[in-house]
């Protein structure tokens, strides 16, 4: 793992809202570096910001990783990943988009998205299973997680 990523996330409890934004039967996913050795993919999302609301946070994390504008719809599954140094709760939402272009935006705190797509279920089984968000873990086809319901640990 990255130092910095390690330093900034590192040792502490850390929630982060994330959507779910489907485009026909495609899944948009984030690239980031530095998690790990290799590649890691993940639905776009984030921490959530003190006295910042969910709905703001996830509206401000996929502007700022995809371009994308959205508007949140209902509420889908919670899970948490326990591993040292690292310890996130997530909740996820399913989204549309209204606005914005798909491009690969920033993370504010450290340069780690590398590369920002739409992925079939072809392309996502494609990719390690170690280089994928944990949920996908969760469903036996990507269309499952549309009603994933719950709260898993990862």
């Amino acid at each position: 793992m990255d130092p910095a990523i390690m330093k900034l996330y590192g040792n502490q409890v850390r929630v982060r809202v994330c959507g779910l934004c489907w485009q026909d039967d495609q899944l948009l996913m984030v690239n980031h570096r530095g998690l790990h050795a290799g590649d890691f993919w993940a639905p776009p999302g984030g921490g959530l910001g003190f006295q910042e609301s969910v709905e703001e946070c996830l509206k401000r994390e996929f502007l700022e990783e995809t371009g994308l504008r959205i508007a949140i719809g209902r509420f889908l599954f919670g899970c948490e990943f326990i591993k040292d140094p690292l310890h996130a709760v997530e909740l996820y939402f399913e989204v549309s988009t209204y606005g914005g272009e798909l491009k690969k935006g920033e993370d504010p705190e450290l340069p780690i998205i590398h590369d920002v797509q739409f992925m079939s279920p072809a392309m996502l089984r494609s990719i390690p299973q170690d280089n994928v968000h944990g949920i996908f873990r969760l469903v036996p086809s990507l269309g499952d997680l549309k009603t994933l319901t719950g709260f898993f640990r990862i």
